[in-house]
């Protein structure tokens, strides 16, 4: 890898070395649309052009809505060289949601690119320039596409010195409401080569891009792919998700527990646990069998598979190496730039988050949260001084509110997060997290959240997955009252759990139960459900499925 100062000089170089080659590969219903480096030069200079005429002041910012599409990217090095600053929106965020953020980062335009239902968020976003693209069905604005019949590329690019502020990532808040992160161009650049070269990526390497680029983790990733002078590819829709990803067959993937969930999933549709079993116990039988699931999952030529952003069972990362597939479970956040710990190959430890990366340095509080620094630490919330100087301590180390432990060997291992804690009625602290990762062995469960705030004994919250869902209600309240039966010996007396409630619906960002991230929002669960912790507790039955 070339050492490059920014994600647009690395951008340049290869836009001059390799005009022709592919960057951004969109997948549609029936075709796929390559976009060369040097296509891609010419339209985000394009958009840079329109952006400076519209006469807003030096460093304005600049909200980007959109799924991942190479729009999102040119989008975003646009925004850059024309010397502005881009806002990323979480596109699956409300109307409500996306005001807010536009108004609180005092975004100058926007631009809309791909999006489920647009029609449902356009009330958010208040009497500022619009930009949107036509092939994606945003009909508002002046279209991308008639910018780029329209204006000549911009010469004089803005190239972003490394303290320059590069972007705002709001964060999709677990607790409270979203704060902003503000990063450099330097952060980026740090964080992308520190992955870039501990996992040693092959030249011109392949990426499956799908979790959101509002989040700081797979923009991270990208910048990184965009060094080496790799390709970026999306999906069409999560329908062609699957497929989109076998034909790909990149040479990394990242992850999270939920995406793993439902990869095991489908295998088991297809292929029960037990005929599996025997499969891979049968020597000449047993390569074959894990190179076909490795191929159909997409990941038979990828070097590096990652799981991130939520603790991860330590039973499903050993149901995939059963079949050939090694997950590293990593660890970072927002605030860090995803430079913490990860394991890696051939340094590996199932159930921890791995070493730390070079750099990084660890501290524990009395109460054993993790405080950390590291060479790309963001620079502050935006607009809230008082909040920021709250999450550093005297030396500049940042409180991650995770809680951990390092074993002899120095893997660490994260046990619970400080605001997760619970206490019952009895008076006892309780760590939610550890328990839920051991309900979740049973792959009938999808999500899960213990809680217990007011009564003796905690109880379980799910939802059920495919599998559990394809089970009669007898079958199901049996299988999840045997995991209770199994892991309760192994917890102290105030944590056993009494009761497993079955819940009607999953738990998503429409809901507000979840982050776009994945996370379960345990304060919102709480806030609509703790009124009837009381009666499910005292309910003669085991497992209670809520009507």
């Amino acid at each position: 890898m070339n050492n490059f100062s920014s994600s647009m000089e690395a951008f340049l170089y290869w836009e001059k070395e390799t005009p022709s080659k592919p960057f951004l590969i969109q997948n549609y219903e029936s075709h796929q649309k390559s976009i060369s480096y040097s296509d891609a030069g010419i339209e985000m200079r394009k958009l840079a052009s329109y952006l400076l005429k519209l006469g807003l002041p030096n460093k304005s910012h600049i909200a980007l809505l959109s799924k991942n599409c190479p729009h999102w990217i040119m989008a975003d090095l646009a925004i850059s060289i024309a010397g502005f600053i881009s806002i990323p929106i979480y596109p699956t965020l409300t109307s409500e949601g996306i005001n807010q953020i536009l108004t609180h980062s005092e975004s100058k335009a926007i631009i809309i690119g791909k999006l489920d239902d647009f029609a449902s968020q356009k009330t958010g976003i208040p009497n500022i320039p619009i930009i949107s693209v036509k092939a994606f069905g945003a009909n508002t604005g002046i279209y991308w596409e008639d910018i780029m019949n329209q204006e000549l590329e911009l010469m004089d690019l803005y190239i972003p010195k490394s303290d320059d502020l590069r972007t705002i990532i709001y964060t999709s808040g677990t607790t409270g409401q979203p704060k902003g992160v503000m990063y450099t161009s330097g952060n980026f650049t740090k964080s992308s080569s520190t992955f870039t070269q501990i996992i040693n990526l092959p030249k011109n390497p392949k990426f499956f891009s799908y979790l959101p680029l509002a989040h700081v983790a797979e923009r991270a990733f990208c910048n990184g792919i965009l060094f080496y002078g790799g390709q970026i590819t999306f999906p069409h829709s999560l329908e062609s998700f699957a497929e989109n990803l076998e034909k790909l067959q990149p040479d990394i993937f990242f992850g999270v527990p939920r995406i793993w969930t439902k990869f095991q999933e489908k295998i088991l549709e297809s292929l029960p646990q037990r005929k599996l079993s025997i499969l891979l116990s049968i020597p000449f039988v047993n390569k074959a069998i894990k190179k076909k699931i490795q191929t159909k999952l997409g990941l038979s030529k990828a070097s590096f598979i990652a799981s991130a952003a939520a603790p991860i069972a330590s039973s499903l990362v050993k149901w995939y190496a059963a079949i050939g597939i090694s997950i590293q479970q990593a660890y970072g956040m927002t605030e860090d730039c995803c430079i913490s710990h990860t394991n890696l190959s051939g340094q590996s430890k199932i159930g921890t988050v791995g070493k730390a990366l070079e750099g990084v340095k660890i501290k524990f509080s009395e109460e054993g949260e993790i405080l950390i620094l590291n060479n790309c630490l963001f620079k502050g919330y935006y607009k809230a001084p008082e909040i920021t100087a709250e999450v550093f301590d005297k030396e500049g180390y940042f409180k991650t509110g995770d809680i951990g432990e390092y074993d002899h060997e120095g893997f660490l291992t994260i046990t619970g997060r400080v605001k997760d804690q619970f206490k019952t009625d009895k008076g006892k602290y309780i760590s939610p997290a550890p328990i839920e990762l051991q309900i979740l062995k049973n792959t009938d469960i999808e999500q899960i959240c213990v809680v217990g705030t007011g009564i003796p004994q905690p109880i379980a919250l799910v939802t059920v997955s495919s599998l559990g869902k394809s089970k009669s209600k007898d079958d199901l309240s049996k299988s999840l009252y045997q995991s209770i039966l199994e892991i309760n010996p192994s917890l102290q007396k105030h944590e056993k759990i009494s009761k497993v409630v079955v819940m009607q619906e999953e738990w998503n960002v429409a809901n507000g139960f979840s982050t776009p991230s994945l996370k379960i929002k345990r304060n919102s669960l709480e806030r609509v459900f703790q009124p009837l912790y009381k009666s499910w507790f005292e309910a003669d039955q085991n497992v209670i499925f809520k009507s």
